[in-house]
Formats: C-alpha cells, structure tokens, sequence
C-alpha cells in the first residue's frame, strides 16, 4: 500500500467556504442538468403532445425520481468512504472502494430495473393514478426502466469523480447528455410522432451514453493513482461501511422522492388537470432546490475528506460559511419565483391546457417560495452528518420529516383541498433541521471514525 501524503486536496486547503462553494457550484450545475432530463419531457409533451401526456410523464415522474434519489443516495454513501480514503492517503483502499461501488450498484440498479419494469402499471393502479392517464404513463415508465441500470451507474460514476474533488468532469458529461437529450425528444416526438414514449426513449439513449463515457474516464483517472501492489477489486469490508452510509444518504435523497409518490394518490384523487399543474409545479420546484442539495452533498464531501485527514475543526468553519451560502441560493430562487412564477408555469402549457392547471401550478409556487431556505439548512446540516459516519440521529430526522409530509397531505387535503400537500413540505423541512441541527450542536459526530 502506498501512501500519496505530498498530494493536497482542495477539501483539505484554503478558505473553507471558498473550496465549499467552489466544489458546490459545479455540483449544482451538473444536477440542474440532471433535472433538466424530465423537465424537458414534461415541457416538450406539453407543449406538443398536450395536457394528458403532461400529466401521464407528472405521474410517472414522481415514481422515477425515487429510484433516481436511490442512485444518488447510493452513490453519496460510497463517496464518503472513497472520500475518507483519500484524505487519509490510502490510495489502495480507495480504488477499492471504487471498484466495490460500481460493481454493487450495477447489480441493484439491473434488479431495480426489472422489479419496476414488471410492476409500474401495477404501481399506477395502486397510487390511483386517472384512467385516461395510465396507458401513456405505464408506457414512458416501462421504457425507462429498461434503462435502470445507465442510471444506476452514471450517478454512482459522477458520486466517484466528487469524491476524488472533481465535480466538473460529471458537469461536462450532464451538459452533453442534456443537450443529447434534447434533440432526441424533440426528434421522437416531433418528426415520428412517437409522444411519451419518444421522450422515454431519448432519456434512455442520453443516460447510457453518459454512463458508458463516465466509465471511462473514471477507469482512466484510477490508473493515475500508482500503487506498488496489485489493487483488490472488491472488499466486503468496504462494503459494509459504504452500506452504513448509503442506507441513510438514500433514505435522505429519497425523502422528497418518497414523499412525492405517497402524496401522489391524494393530488391524483383531483383529477388529471390539478395533476398536470401539480407536476409542473414540482419540477420546478425539483429545479429550485437543486442548489441547496448539492451545497449539502459538497458538505458531505467536505467533511468526509477533512474527518479522514483528522480536521473536524475545518469542517465547522465550512458549515458555518455554509449558511450563507444556501441563504443567498434561497434569496435568489425567491426573488426569480417572485417576478417570473407565472411565465415558468406557462412553459409547460400550451394554448389548450385549462385554467384549473394553470392556477394549481402557480399557487404551489407563490406558497413554497418563501421557504426554500428550509431545505438548504436540512441539507448542509444533514451533510456534515452523514460524511462524518454519524447517521442515526439523521435517519431519524429524515423519517419525520416524511411523516411531517405524507400525514399533513393524507389529514389535510379532504379539509383545505389540495393545498394541503404544499403546506406540509416546508414543515417537514424545518423539523428535520433542527433535529439534525441539535445532534450537531452536540459535536458527537467529531469523533466518528470509518476508516483507519
């Protein structure tokens, strides 16, 4: 095993706030390309096919993004280890870490694809989705499945290039497959006429070509990292510590993913023009929350690295700079919500989508713009946990805050209407920060230790 102690990280030098942000901000461009995949289905079914191919992809939408957040949870925990590694300079171990990443969740991503594959439409029935909506939805949701484990892998990949403090190559490969995806849906759709399932495909295409780059490259860095023995390509060890992790990063990237579907059946008790405004509206605001998730994922990074090179005082100076940062992200997105929430709605409706979406879509968008701040402080509090390994408190304040969510929708939406499904996210947000928030007050997670 050889140790790289010469080479410096950009975690483990400079300003803190300064190397968090500059980390956060490719981060947070690659997951707005991320999101960009489904909101251009949405806006281009929309647009061009109409209100029911809308809210066919609105409801799939909410099904999808929580195997998307299992993916990226997944790849979050595996990061913290592969982080550590590298910080304590124990280049063996690290490119271990990679290679028991990528062959795990290659195998879950496959076994995801096939269980969804072979239970969407059952999965529709279940979450009530409307009956002139479900052959359209269960159609893009088969095809997408198939696709399952390009997904899989290319977030795991991206989870690997953070970890070793690069967050630009994966921004690069999200801008090409974005704009990829892009002129494969407007093709499928406009020139064979091919509707959601079109956009399905394109999305397909665009990931796997991502991913299959995204292997590459990576496979290319590794070969960087010179150790004088062979390096094993799968620890169960490793494995087990990235489970810890990755268990509670999944539950925490899936909280809104999970909440999404379960609330689902409520707003689709409506029918199928409050869905259509409903799944614009929660695309965007997929949008507006991009950067407080990805400052909490940089957060994460941050403080893995700094914990395994043994600076848990770093990490606090970062997480204090941290707040401004998600605070100034919340001002701005508050700001453009303000000004320009009724154009925004506007991009995904044509001339014949009816005034009931319209009117959904804005009013859950004039609501949740005051409160975006909400969710940064979740995020970059629940990342100094979850890099530093201390994850019970974080499950359990994840856990309420889905409780928060899913009862308020459930015990509210029969007396306020649908509403009641946007009033309970911010409260969830709040007492997930500040359960999290008093488990860090405590400084316990400053002497965790993952590796040796």
């Amino acid at each position: 095993m050889e140790k790289r102690k010469s080479q410096k990280w950009s975690m483990l030098e400079g300003t803190p706030g300064i190397a968090l942000f500059l980390f956060a901000l490719p981060l947070i461009l690659g997951n707005l390309f991320q999101q960009f995949y489904n909101m251009v289905d949405s806006m281009i079914v929309g647009q061009f096919v109409g209100e029911n191919a809308l809210a066919a992809v609105g409801a799939s939408y909410a099904l999808t993004n929580v195997f998307v957040m299992i993916a990226i949870g997944g790849g979050m925990g595996a990061s913290v280890i592969t982080s550590q590694y590298l910080g304590a300079g124990d280049t063996e171990k690290m490119k271990t870490s990679v290679y028991t990443a990528l062959l795990t969740f290659l195998a879950v991503g496959s076994l995801l694809g096939i269980f969804g594959f072979l239970m969407n439409r059952q999965i529709l029935l279940w979450l009530h989705t409307p009956d002139n909506i479900i052959a359209a939805a269960g159609t893009y949701l088969g095809i997408y499945f198939l696709g399952m484990s390009f997904l899989f892998m290319y977030n795991i990949l991206s989870s690997m290039f953070n970890s070793l403090g690069d967050s630009r190559t994966p921004l690069f490969l999200l801008i090409f497959s974005s704009v990829l995806n892009v002129f494969l849906d407007l093709w499928f759709v406009l020139q064979f006429g091919m509707g959601v399932a079109g956009v399905a495909i394109a999305t397909v295409i665009a990931q796997g070509t991502a991913a299959v780059i995204s292997f590459l490259l990576l496979m290319h860095r590794l070969n960087g990292f010179e150790t004088e023995e062979a390096v094993p390509k799968y620890d169960v060890g490793i494995l087990k510590s990235m489970v810890k992790i990755a268990l509670p990063s999944i539950l925490q990237q899936s909280i809104v993913s999970i909440g999404l579907l379960l609330v689902q059946s409520v707003v689709n008790g409506f029918g199928s023009s409050v869905l259509a405004g409903y799944a614009a509206s929660t695309r965007i605001e997929s949008i507006c929350i991009v950067p407080m998730i990805s400052t909490g994922n940089a957060m994460s990074t941050f403080t893995a690295q700094n914990m395994g090179a043994g600076r848990p005082e770093r990490v606090r100076r970062g997480y204090r700079a941290a707040y401004a940062i998600t605070g100034g992200f919340a001002l701005l997105i508050g700001l453009i919500l303000f000004f320009f929430d009724k154009q925004i709605i506007g991009a995904f409706m044509n001339s014949q989508s009816g005034g009931t979406a319209f009117a959904t879509g804005t009013g859950y968008l004039s609501f949740m713009k005051f409160f975006f701040i909400f969710i940064g402080l979740k995020a970059i509090t629940d990342g100094v946990l979850r890099g530093a390994g201390d994850v019970m408190v974080f499950t359990l304040a994840n856990l309420a805050n889905l409780a928060v969510r899913v009862l308020g929708a459930f015990l509210f939406a029969p007396v306020v209407g649908v509403a009641a499904v946007w009033y309970a996210v911010p409260a969830g947000w709040a007492i997930n920060y500040m359960i999290s928030l008093c488990r860090y007050l405590t400084g316990k997670w400053s002497k965790k230790s993952l590796v040796n």
